[in-house]
Protein backbone atom coordinates (compact mmCIF):
# COMPACT_ATOMS: atom_id res chain seq x y z
CA UNK A 1 0.00 0.00 0.00
CA UNK A 2 2.84 2.42 0.93
CA UNK A 3 5.21 3.49 -1.71
CA UNK A 4 8.55 5.65 -0.30
CA UNK A 5 9.07 9.14 -2.72
CA UNK A 6 12.08 9.02 -4.64
CA UNK A 7 12.01 12.63 -4.34
CA UNK A 8 11.78 12.92 -0.64
CA UNK A 9 14.70 10.72 0.20
CA UNK A 10 16.95 13.89 0.91
CA UNK A 11 14.92 14.58 4.08
CA UNK A 12 15.33 16.83 6.73
CA UNK A 13 18.80 17.88 7.57
CA UNK A 14 20.27 16.24 10.81
CA UNK A 15 21.51 18.54 13.52
CA UNK A 16 20.60 20.09 17.08
CA UNK A 17 20.41 18.68 20.37
CA UNK A 18 16.63 18.84 20.74
CA UNK A 19 14.58 15.27 20.67
CA UNK A 20 13.68 15.03 16.86
CA UNK A 21 9.84 14.53 16.51
CA UNK A 22 8.82 11.74 13.81
CA UNK A 23 6.11 13.20 11.93
CA UNK A 24 4.25 10.86 9.53
CA UNK A 25 3.77 12.21 5.35
CA UNK A 26 0.70 10.97 4.05
CA UNK A 27 0.24 12.31 0.20
CA UNK A 28 -3.09 10.97 -1.22
CA UNK A 29 -3.27 10.02 -4.76
CA UNK A 30 -1.50 12.64 -7.28
CA UNK A 31 0.22 14.55 -4.51
CA UNK A 32 3.45 14.05 -5.42
CA UNK A 33 4.35 17.36 -6.54
CA UNK A 34 2.56 18.97 -3.60
CA UNK A 35 4.28 16.63 -1.43
CA UNK A 36 7.97 17.88 -3.48
CA UNK A 37 7.07 21.35 -2.23
CA UNK A 38 6.02 20.33 1.28
CA UNK A 39 9.53 18.37 1.66
CA UNK A 40 11.21 21.94 0.62
CA UNK A 41 9.13 23.58 3.56
CA UNK A 42 10.23 20.89 5.78
CA UNK A 43 13.75 20.31 5.26
CA UNK A 44 14.38 23.49 6.83
CA UNK A 45 13.38 22.23 10.07
CA UNK A 46 16.20 20.00 11.81
CA UNK A 47 14.08 18.39 14.87
CA UNK A 48 11.60 16.77 12.30
CA UNK A 49 12.10 13.53 11.22
CA UNK A 50 9.77 13.17 8.61
CA UNK A 51 8.42 9.37 6.73
CA UNK A 52 7.23 9.85 3.49
CA UNK A 53 4.82 7.44 2.37
CA UNK A 54 1.91 7.66 -0.78
CA UNK A 55 -1.40 6.35 -0.52
CA UNK A 56 -3.67 4.97 -3.59
CA UNK A 57 -7.65 5.34 -2.40
CA UNK A 58 -8.19 1.96 -4.15
CA UNK A 59 -5.52 0.37 -1.51
CA UNK A 60 -7.54 2.25 1.50
CA UNK A 61 -10.72 0.43 0.06
CA UNK A 62 -9.16 -3.30 -0.02
CA UNK A 63 -6.85 -3.00 2.67
CA UNK A 64 -8.03 -0.93 5.52
CA UNK A 65 -5.94 -2.40 8.31
CA UNK A 66 -2.79 -1.43 5.73
CA UNK A 67 -2.90 1.98 7.22
CA UNK A 68 -3.27 0.74 10.53
CA UNK A 69 -0.21 -1.32 10.54
CA UNK A 70 1.97 2.00 9.09
CA UNK A 71 1.16 3.75 11.77
CA UNK A 72 1.90 1.06 14.46
CA UNK A 73 5.26 0.52 12.37
CA UNK A 74 6.23 3.93 12.31
CA UNK A 75 5.14 5.54 15.77
CA UNK A 76 4.69 9.33 14.60
CA UNK A 77 3.97 11.88 17.27
CA UNK A 78 1.77 13.95 14.22
CA UNK A 79 0.29 12.99 10.30
CA UNK A 80 0.30 15.72 7.87
CA UNK A 81 -2.37 14.61 4.99
CA UNK A 82 -1.28 15.92 1.94
CA UNK A 83 -4.45 16.20 -0.47
CA UNK A 84 -4.23 16.76 -4.00
CA UNK A 85 -6.20 19.67 -5.78
CA UNK A 86 -9.36 19.96 -3.84
CA UNK A 87 -10.59 17.25 -0.96
CA UNK A 88 -13.04 16.28 -3.42
CA UNK A 89 -11.42 14.20 -5.53
CA UNK A 90 -10.04 12.35 -2.49
CA UNK A 91 -13.25 12.24 -0.31
CA UNK A 92 -13.58 8.25 0.26
CA UNK A 93 -9.72 7.95 0.82
CA UNK A 94 -9.42 10.91 3.13
CA UNK A 95 -12.94 8.91 5.26
CA UNK A 96 -10.80 5.98 5.62
CA UNK A 97 -7.57 7.53 6.31
CA UNK A 98 -8.79 9.01 9.63
CA UNK A 99 -11.22 6.25 10.04
CA UNK A 100 -7.66 4.51 10.60
CA UNK A 101 -6.06 6.59 12.96
CA UNK A 102 -9.22 6.83 14.99
CA UNK A 103 -9.25 3.42 15.56
CA UNK A 104 -5.17 2.68 15.47
CA UNK A 105 -3.86 6.38 17.04
CA UNK A 106 -7.05 8.24 18.39
CA UNK A 107 -4.86 10.58 19.99
CA UNK A 108 -3.04 11.53 17.12
CA UNK A 109 -3.34 15.07 15.67
CA UNK A 110 -4.12 15.58 12.00
CA UNK A 111 -3.03 18.66 9.93
CA UNK A 112 -4.74 18.92 6.63
CA UNK A 113 -2.64 20.51 3.61
CA UNK A 114 -4.59 21.50 0.62
CA UNK A 115 -3.67 22.75 -2.70
CA UNK A 116 -7.06 24.83 -3.09
CA UNK A 117 -9.06 27.01 -1.19
CA UNK A 118 -11.61 25.03 -0.45
CA UNK A 119 -13.91 25.78 2.05
CA UNK A 120 -16.69 22.92 1.88
CA UNK A 121 -13.42 20.35 1.81
CA UNK A 122 -12.04 22.13 5.07
CA UNK A 123 -15.32 22.21 6.66
CA UNK A 124 -15.85 18.51 5.78
CA UNK A 125 -11.82 17.52 6.84
CA UNK A 126 -12.56 19.44 10.15
CA UNK A 127 -15.67 17.12 10.64
CA UNK A 128 -13.87 14.02 10.16
CA UNK A 129 -11.53 14.98 12.68
CA UNK A 130 -8.61 16.88 11.40
CA UNK A 131 -7.06 19.37 13.97
CA UNK A 132 -6.23 22.05 11.90
CA UNK A 133 -5.37 22.67 8.10
CA UNK A 134 -2.69 24.90 6.18
CA UNK A 135 -3.81 26.21 2.12
CA UNK A 136 -0.64 26.57 -0.19
CA UNK A 137 1.50 28.37 -0.79
CA UNK A 138 3.23 26.52 2.27
CA UNK A 139 5.49 28.62 4.45
CA UNK A 140 7.38 27.08 7.33
CA UNK A 141 6.76 30.35 9.69
CA UNK A 142 2.75 29.17 9.55
CA UNK A 143 3.64 25.54 8.97
CA UNK A 144 6.02 24.44 11.93
CA UNK A 145 4.32 26.52 14.40
CA UNK A 146 1.44 24.54 14.07
CA UNK A 147 3.19 20.91 13.88
CA UNK A 148 4.78 21.93 17.21
CA UNK A 149 1.56 23.19 18.85
CA UNK A 150 -0.89 19.95 17.65
CA UNK A 151 2.28 17.15 18.77
CA UNK A 152 2.70 18.78 21.86
CA UNK A 153 -1.66 18.77 22.69
CA UNK A 154 -1.53 15.42 21.09
CA UNK A 155 0.92 13.74 23.51
CA UNK A 156 -0.87 15.54 26.14
CA UNK A 157 -3.90 13.87 24.90
CA UNK A 158 -2.02 10.06 24.86
CA UNK A 159 -0.51 10.62 28.73
CA UNK A 160 -4.43 11.72 29.40
CA UNK A 161 -6.13 8.64 28.06
CA UNK A 162 -3.48 6.63 29.05
CA UNK A 163 -3.59 7.39 32.71
CA UNK A 164 -7.58 7.45 32.92
CA UNK A 165 -7.48 3.95 31.58
CA UNK A 166 -5.12 2.07 33.30
CA UNK A 167 -5.42 4.20 36.77
CA UNK A 168 -9.00 5.46 36.86
CA UNK A 169 -10.87 3.74 33.69
CA UNK A 170 -12.32 6.02 31.47
CA UNK A 171 -15.80 4.91 31.50
CA UNK A 172 -15.92 7.06 34.36
CA UNK A 173 -15.88 9.80 32.83
CA UNK A 174 -18.50 9.76 30.61
CA UNK A 175 -20.20 13.27 28.87
CA UNK A 176 -20.62 15.29 26.17
CA UNK A 177 -21.87 18.65 27.17
CA UNK A 178 -20.03 21.82 27.15
CA UNK A 179 -20.28 22.00 30.75
CA UNK A 180 -18.76 18.75 31.53
CA UNK A 181 -16.20 19.06 28.90
CA UNK A 182 -14.70 22.12 30.13
CA UNK A 183 -14.37 21.07 33.92
CA UNK A 184 -12.46 17.53 32.44
CA UNK A 185 -9.99 18.79 30.43
CA UNK A 186 -9.08 21.03 33.08
CA UNK A 187 -7.66 18.08 34.69
CA UNK A 188 -4.00 17.81 33.30
CA UNK A 189 -3.74 21.52 33.68
CA UNK A 190 -4.55 20.97 37.47
CA UNK A 191 -2.18 17.69 37.63
CA UNK A 192 0.86 19.75 36.40
CA UNK A 193 1.01 22.38 39.44
CA UNK A 194 1.84 21.29 42.76
CA UNK A 195 -0.65 23.59 44.43
CA UNK A 196 -3.54 23.39 46.58
CA UNK A 197 -7.05 22.61 44.57
CA UNK A 198 -10.15 23.52 45.96
CA UNK A 199 -13.17 21.96 44.32
CA UNK A 200 -16.54 22.72 44.55
CA UNK A 201 -20.25 20.87 42.85
CA UNK A 202 -22.98 19.25 44.56
CA UNK A 203 -22.89 16.28 46.34
CA UNK A 204 -22.77 13.23 43.36
CA UNK A 205 -21.19 15.12 40.93
CA UNK A 206 -17.59 13.17 41.28
CA UNK A 207 -15.85 15.36 43.10
CA UNK A 208 -13.82 12.64 44.85
CA UNK A 209 -13.22 10.85 41.46
CA UNK A 210 -11.82 14.66 39.71
CA UNK A 211 -9.42 14.47 42.54
CA UNK A 212 -8.52 11.20 42.23
CA UNK A 213 -7.81 12.02 38.26
CA UNK A 214 -5.45 15.21 39.61
CA UNK A 215 -3.25 13.18 41.87
CA UNK A 216 -2.81 10.34 39.22
CA UNK A 217 -2.30 12.68 36.33
CA UNK A 218 0.54 14.61 38.21
CA UNK A 219 4.17 13.71 39.44
CA UNK A 220 2.83 12.73 43.13
CA UNK A 221 1.02 10.08 40.45
CA UNK A 222 3.41 6.63 42.28
CA UNK A 223 2.61 8.11 45.58
CA UNK A 224 -0.44 7.53 48.52
CA UNK A 225 -3.99 9.20 47.70
CA UNK A 226 -5.44 9.74 50.83
CA UNK A 227 -9.24 10.38 50.96
CA UNK A 228 -11.17 11.94 53.91
CA UNK A 229 -14.40 12.60 54.63
CA UNK A 230 -14.27 15.60 57.61
CA UNK A 231 -17.82 15.62 57.91
CA UNK A 232 -17.87 11.88 59.15
CA UNK A 233 -15.34 12.20 62.09
CA UNK A 234 -16.39 13.45 64.99
CA UNK A 235 -15.15 17.26 65.87
CA UNK A 236 -13.39 16.33 68.77
CA UNK A 237 -11.18 13.41 66.69
CA UNK A 238 -10.57 15.56 63.87
CA UNK A 239 -6.93 16.79 64.92
CA UNK A 240 -5.99 12.95 66.29
CA UNK A 241 -7.03 11.54 63.18
CA UNK A 242 -5.14 14.29 60.89
CA UNK A 243 -1.90 14.40 63.01
CA UNK A 244 -2.10 11.39 65.34
CA UNK A 245 -0.74 11.37 68.47
CA UNK A 246 2.10 10.44 70.45
CA UNK A 247 1.84 7.77 73.13
CA UNK A 248 0.47 8.81 76.61
CA UNK A 249 -1.01 11.96 74.62
CA UNK A 250 -4.02 10.75 76.90
CA UNK A 251 -6.09 8.46 78.51
CA UNK A 252 -6.18 5.02 76.81
CA UNK A 253 -3.50 6.35 74.39
CA UNK A 254 -0.82 3.77 74.96
CA UNK A 255 1.25 3.77 71.66
CA UNK A 256 1.78 6.81 69.23
CA UNK A 257 -0.69 6.63 66.21
CA UNK A 258 0.38 8.13 62.94
CA UNK A 259 -2.06 10.59 61.53
CA UNK A 260 -3.90 10.56 57.61
CA UNK A 261 -1.12 13.26 56.96
CA UNK A 262 1.93 10.87 57.69
CA UNK A 263 -0.32 8.53 55.44
CA UNK A 264 -0.45 10.72 52.42
CA UNK A 265 3.33 11.38 52.64
CA UNK A 266 4.65 12.30 49.31
CA UNK A 267 1.07 12.33 47.72
CA UNK A 268 -2.22 13.54 48.37
CA UNK A 269 -4.76 14.18 50.89
CA UNK A 270 -8.19 15.11 49.68
CA UNK A 271 -10.47 16.40 52.17
CA UNK A 272 -13.99 15.87 51.26
CA UNK A 273 -16.72 18.39 53.06
CA UNK A 274 -13.79 20.86 54.16
CA UNK A 275 -16.66 22.84 55.57
CA UNK A 276 -17.11 20.77 58.58
CA UNK A 277 -13.88 20.96 59.63
CA UNK A 278 -13.98 22.73 63.30
CA UNK A 279 -12.71 25.90 63.87
CA UNK A 280 -9.84 24.75 66.07
CA UNK A 281 -9.01 22.13 63.49
CA UNK A 282 -8.62 24.72 60.82
CA UNK A 283 -6.01 26.90 62.53
CA UNK A 284 -4.11 24.07 63.13
CA UNK A 285 -4.62 22.72 59.74
CA UNK A 286 -3.56 26.08 58.33
CA UNK A 287 -0.68 26.30 60.00
CA UNK A 288 0.61 23.13 58.87
CA UNK A 289 -0.13 24.58 54.83
CA UNK A 290 1.71 27.30 56.05
CA UNK A 291 4.87 25.45 57.28
CA UNK A 292 4.08 22.20 56.60
CA UNK A 293 5.17 20.80 59.82
CA UNK A 294 2.75 19.64 62.13
CA UNK A 295 3.02 18.60 65.98
CA UNK A 296 0.95 15.07 66.85
CA UNK A 297 -1.20 15.18 69.95
CA UNK A 298 1.45 14.94 73.11
CA UNK A 299 4.46 14.88 70.84
CA UNK A 300 7.28 17.69 71.65
CA UNK A 301 8.93 17.59 68.24
CA UNK A 302 7.39 18.87 64.92
CA UNK A 303 6.93 16.58 61.86
CA UNK A 304 7.93 17.43 58.47
CA UNK A 305 4.98 16.31 55.48
CA UNK A 306 5.54 16.94 51.99
CA UNK A 307 2.08 16.45 50.62
CA UNK A 308 -0.23 18.10 48.23
CA UNK A 309 -3.80 19.05 49.54
CA UNK A 310 -7.16 19.14 47.31
CA UNK A 311 -10.27 20.27 49.34
CA UNK A 312 -13.57 19.76 48.34
CA UNK A 313 -16.99 21.33 49.11
CA UNK A 314 -20.81 20.78 48.22
CA UNK A 315 -21.68 24.34 50.24
CA UNK A 316 -21.02 28.16 49.41
CA UNK A 317 -17.76 28.13 51.93
CA UNK A 318 -17.09 31.73 50.49
CA UNK A 319 -20.61 32.68 51.99
CA UNK A 320 -19.53 30.22 55.47
CA UNK A 321 -16.58 32.45 55.60
CA UNK A 322 -18.31 35.79 55.56
CA UNK A 323 -20.86 34.25 58.14
CA UNK A 324 -17.48 33.23 60.29
CA UNK A 325 -17.64 29.94 60.23
CA UNK A 326 -14.72 29.77 57.84
CA UNK A 327 -11.68 31.54 58.13
CA UNK A 328 -10.77 33.15 55.72
CA UNK A 329 -7.41 32.89 55.54
CA UNK A 330 -7.74 29.11 55.04
CA UNK A 331 -10.16 29.71 52.65
CA UNK A 332 -7.52 31.11 50.62
CA UNK A 333 -4.77 28.88 51.32
CA UNK A 334 -7.08 26.19 49.98
CA UNK A 335 -8.45 27.99 46.84
CA UNK A 336 -5.22 28.62 44.82
CA UNK A 337 -6.57 26.54 41.97
CA UNK A 338 -10.22 25.74 41.56
CA UNK A 339 -12.24 23.58 39.68
CA UNK A 340 -16.26 23.50 39.83
CA UNK A 341 -18.14 20.45 38.75
CA UNK A 342 -21.80 21.31 37.07
CA UNK A 343 -24.50 19.33 38.25
CA UNK A 344 -26.50 17.12 36.41
CA UNK A 345 -29.33 19.59 35.48
CA UNK A 346 -27.12 21.55 33.64
CA UNK A 347 -25.64 19.07 31.55
CA UNK A 348 -28.97 17.01 30.66
CA UNK A 349 -27.74 16.33 27.13
CA UNK A 350 -25.33 13.53 28.89
CA UNK A 351 -28.60 11.65 30.65
CA UNK A 352 -29.11 9.33 27.40
CA UNK A 353 -25.44 8.68 27.91
CA UNK A 354 -25.10 8.05 31.95
CA UNK A 355 -28.28 6.20 32.02
CA UNK A 356 -26.99 3.67 29.32
CA UNK A 357 -23.81 3.37 30.84
CA UNK A 358 -25.13 2.42 34.20
CA UNK A 359 -27.34 -0.34 32.48
CA UNK A 360 -24.98 -1.75 31.04
CA UNK A 361 -22.48 -2.02 33.67
CA UNK A 362 -25.41 -3.09 36.48
CA UNK A 363 -26.09 -5.79 33.44
CA UNK A 364 -22.75 -7.06 33.29
CA UNK A 365 -22.39 -7.48 37.25
CA UNK A 366 -25.46 -9.14 37.71
CA UNK A 367 -25.95 -11.27 35.07
CA UNK A 368 -28.87 -9.54 33.87
CA UNK A 369 -29.69 -8.94 30.07
CA UNK A 370 -28.97 -5.42 28.50
CA UNK A 371 -32.02 -3.53 28.49
CA UNK A 372 -32.73 0.03 25.84
CA UNK A 373 -34.97 2.85 27.12
CA UNK A 374 -38.42 3.70 26.52
CA UNK A 375 -39.06 6.94 25.25
CA UNK A 376 -41.07 7.94 27.99
CA UNK A 377 -38.66 6.35 30.36
CA UNK A 378 -36.10 8.70 28.83
CA UNK A 379 -38.55 11.66 29.28
CA UNK A 380 -38.97 11.10 33.26
CA UNK A 381 -34.96 11.17 33.24
CA UNK A 382 -34.74 14.39 31.32
CA UNK A 383 -37.54 16.03 33.15
CA UNK A 384 -36.34 14.89 37.06
CA UNK A 385 -34.05 17.61 38.98
CA UNK A 386 -31.43 15.36 39.87
CA UNK A 387 -30.47 16.90 43.86
CA UNK A 388 -28.49 13.79 43.68
CA UNK A 389 -26.58 14.41 40.41
CA UNK A 390 -24.82 11.23 39.22
CA UNK A 391 -24.97 9.22 41.70
CA UNK A 392 -28.24 9.30 42.52
CA UNK A 393 -28.69 8.80 38.22
CA UNK A 394 -26.67 5.36 38.51
CA UNK A 395 -28.96 4.10 41.60
CA UNK A 396 -32.33 4.56 39.77
CA UNK A 397 -31.16 2.64 36.88
CA UNK A 398 -29.71 -0.22 39.04
CA UNK A 399 -33.50 -0.15 40.43
CA UNK A 400 -34.83 0.11 37.11
CA UNK A 401 -33.26 -2.62 35.19
CA UNK A 402 -33.48 -4.92 37.98
CA UNK A 403 -37.27 -4.37 39.06
CA UNK A 404 -38.59 -4.36 34.90
CA UNK A 405 -40.26 -7.33 33.32
CA UNK A 406 -40.46 -5.73 30.15
CA UNK A 407 -37.99 -6.07 27.38
CA UNK A 408 -37.46 -2.70 27.70
CA UNK A 409 -36.91 0.25 30.86
CA UNK A 410 -40.45 1.68 30.50
CA UNK A 411 -41.52 5.12 32.10
CA UNK A 412 -43.47 2.75 35.16
CA UNK A 413 -40.04 1.05 35.86
CA UNK A 414 -38.47 4.46 36.19
CA UNK A 415 -38.86 5.39 40.04
CA UNK A 416 -38.57 8.69 41.11
CA UNK A 417 -38.22 10.25 44.28
CA UNK A 418 -40.35 13.05 45.32
CA UNK A 419 -42.89 15.20 43.90
CA UNK A 420 -42.68 14.97 39.94
CA UNK A 421 -44.19 18.29 40.14
CA UNK A 422 -40.97 19.69 41.98
CA UNK A 423 -38.97 18.50 38.65
CA UNK A 424 -37.91 20.87 36.05
CA UNK A 425 -41.32 21.94 34.43
CA UNK A 426 -40.69 20.70 30.17
CA UNK A 427 -43.34 20.45 27.76
CA UNK A 428 -44.25 17.44 26.25
CA UNK A 429 -43.29 18.75 22.75
CA UNK A 430 -39.87 19.90 24.47
CA UNK A 431 -39.43 16.07 25.88
CA UNK A 432 -40.17 14.72 22.65
CA UNK A 433 -38.22 16.92 20.56
CA UNK A 434 -34.99 16.19 23.42
CA UNK A 435 -35.45 12.07 22.92
CA UNK A 436 -35.64 12.21 19.91
CA UNK A 437 -32.23 14.21 19.29
CA UNK A 438 -30.57 12.34 21.79
CA UNK A 439 -32.17 8.75 20.05
CA UNK A 440 -30.22 9.77 17.01
CA UNK A 441 -26.76 11.20 18.30
CA UNK A 442 -26.36 7.48 19.45
CA UNK A 443 -27.83 5.70 16.48
CA UNK A 444 -25.76 7.44 14.54
CA UNK A 445 -22.77 7.27 16.82
CA UNK A 446 -23.23 3.31 16.95
CA UNK A 447 -23.66 3.07 13.01
CA UNK A 448 -20.19 4.61 13.10
CA UNK A 449 -18.54 2.48 15.78
CA UNK A 450 -19.98 -1.06 14.05
CA UNK A 451 -18.42 0.21 10.38
CA UNK A 452 -14.95 1.12 11.82
CA UNK A 453 -16.23 5.35 11.01
CA UNK A 454 -16.77 4.19 7.50
CA UNK A 455 -20.05 6.42 6.82
CA UNK A 456 -20.57 5.27 3.44
CA UNK A 457 -21.27 1.77 5.14
CA UNK A 458 -22.74 3.47 8.12
CA UNK A 459 -25.37 5.23 5.66
CA UNK A 460 -26.08 1.83 3.95
CA UNK A 461 -26.70 0.08 7.38
CA UNK A 462 -29.32 3.23 8.20
CA UNK A 463 -31.23 2.64 4.52
CA UNK A 464 -30.24 6.58 4.24
CA UNK A 465 -28.48 8.28 1.30
CA UNK A 466 -24.51 9.43 2.39
CA UNK A 467 -25.76 13.36 2.29
CA UNK A 468 -28.68 12.52 4.32
CA UNK A 469 -26.44 10.58 6.95
CA UNK A 470 -23.55 12.93 6.90
CA UNK A 471 -26.35 15.83 7.65
CA UNK A 472 -27.43 14.11 10.66
CA UNK A 473 -23.48 13.93 11.70
CA UNK A 474 -23.52 17.80 11.37
CA UNK A 475 -26.87 18.02 13.22
CA UNK A 476 -25.80 16.61 16.41
CA UNK A 477 -21.89 17.94 15.99
CA UNK A 478 -20.62 14.59 15.31
CA UNK A 479 -16.67 15.86 14.79
CA UNK A 480 -14.81 12.63 14.62
CA UNK A 481 -15.24 9.38 13.57
CA UNK A 482 -15.65 6.95 16.77
CA UNK A 483 -14.34 3.29 16.48
CA UNK A 484 -14.54 0.86 19.48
Amino acid sequence: MAKKFPEFDGGPEPGGSRERLRVLALCLGEAGAPGGRLAAVLREAAHLEVVWERLAAESLHHQPAALGDLLARQRPGLVLLCLPGGEAGQAGASEGVFAAIQKSRPELSVIALLEADDSGGVHRLMQLGAADFCLAPWRTEELLPRIRRWALAGSERQAVVRHLERDLGSRQFLGESRAFLAAIQRLPKLARCDANVFITGETGTGKEMCARAIHQLGPRGAHPFVPVNCGAIPAELVENELFGHAAGAYTGAATATRGLVHDAEGGTLFLDEIDSLPLPAQVKFLRFLQDQEYRPLGARTACQADIRVIAAANTDLAALVRAGRFRADLYYRLKILTLELPPLRERREDIPLLARHFIEKCAGESGLPVKELASEALAKLLAHAWPGNVRELENIMVQALVLSEQPQITGEDVCLPGDPGAAVEVSFKALKSQAIKEFEAAYVRRLLAQHNGNISRAARAAKKNRRAFWQLMRKHAIRTVEAP
